[in-house]
């Protein structure tokens, strides 16, 4: 694996210092780090397969290499537009075309695509799931009763003469579907929209986006769980990051937790952000439910897993210092210009 990730840095930073001009370097970048079938991407994406014992250095060599080819992509495509400003000709007889600017990622997907890199080089599967979901998946395989609240019109979008099937309120819908098509050990992410009835305001809104992440196999326990929550608290806000559980409930894990981290703005002081705690909630998790097990298709006396959550649009506000969670989906230039 280190062999092919060494060869395939080689010939791509070749290619990108041929490209001569921006149509050239954009497809190179399609070919080696396309989301889709970029020769980078499938080989993050394979990292499960490396042996344990090789999987941390591997996992670091593959995101140095993917690092240093979008810096070459980057200063390519600098010197690329340099050149072609400064061998423009202005001719009066031609007619004025703007300029067509180029976009940005969305803040949510931005920290959506830094987490899915980081889950891939730890060996998780990146998946999907529909976001009209049917009530089975969304709420009875998680363990959710009948006459649980969430079930109601107020929390949940139901699709007009079609009683069991809504738009999913959350991510964790795809964990069964995943363990009746992977089966066990599995180790997967998930994300994407989620979609709830909500009287909309400055932390509400009915469309956001969360990740969802799960383990699965023999002997899978607590301190696992504890482990991959330490590791991404200290990736996304430093190696000083501090993280609390404290118990909750959640229908689909048993035991379940809600996870802190030491809040970043004021280093666990206490600020207006954490009001005055010291700490801020990102996610949810636990060990999964034996009868969520069971739906997928696994025997919960041969295994166990772990579950855990994030809002990604949350994260993405705590980043960035936003206030107001209506902005993610206002359309507002202004606003998205910033990132």
């Amino acid at each position: 694996m280190e062999h092919s990730l060494k060869a395939l840095q080689e010939k791509a930073l070749k290619e990108i210092a041929g490209a001569n001009d921006i149509d050239a370097l954009e497809t190179v970048e399609i070919q080696y780090m396309g989301r889709a079938a970029g020769e980078l991407t499938a080989i993050l994406k394979n990292l499960k397969d490396v042996p344990a014992a090789e999987r941390p250095r591997t996992g670091a060599l593959a995101n140095e290499i993917k690092q240093d080819i979008e810096a070459q992509i980057l200063e390519r495509r600098e010197a690329l537009l340099a050149r072609e400003e400064n061998e423009s000709v202005f001719d009066v007889t031609e007619s004025y075309v703007p300029r067509r600017e180029s976009g940005t990622l969305h803040p949510t997907t931005q920290i959506q695509y830094e987490l899915e890199d980081f889950f891939a080089a730890m060996g998780f599967r990146i998946i999907d799931g529909p976001e009209l979901e049917s009530d089975f998946y969304n709420f009875s395989a998680l363990n959710i009763a009948p006459d649980h609240p969430a079930r109601d019109m107020q929390d949940t979008l139901y699709i007009k003469d079609h009683p069991t099937w809504l738009m999913r309120t959350q991510t964790s819908s795809v964990q069964v579907r995943a363990m009746r098509e992977y089966g066990a050990p599995l180790q997967a992410i998930a994300s994407g929209r989620c979609f709830r009835n909500e009287a909309t305001d400055a932390r509400h809104e009915h469309t956001f986006h969360q990740l969802e992440g799960f383990v699965v196999g023999e002997d899978v326990s607590f301190a696992h769980l504890k482990g991959i929550l330490d590791a991404v608290a200290r990736h996304l806000y430093g190696e000083d990051t501090q993280v609390r559980l404290r118990p909750k409930y959640y229908p689909f894990v048993e035991p379940g937790v809600n996870g802190e981290v030491t809040c970043s703005f004021c280093a666990g002081g206490g600020c207006a952000l954490c009001k005055q705690t010291g700490w801020l909630e990102i996610f949810g998790a636990g060990l999964i439910h034996p009868h969520v097990l069971k739906e997928g298709g696994l025997d919960s006396k041969k295994v166990s897993g772990l579950a855990f959550g994030f809002g990604l649009t949350r994260l993405a506000m705590l980043k960035y210092g936003i206030n107001d969670i209506r902005l993610f989906m206002s359309a507002d230039m202004q606003f998205l210009k910033q990132f």
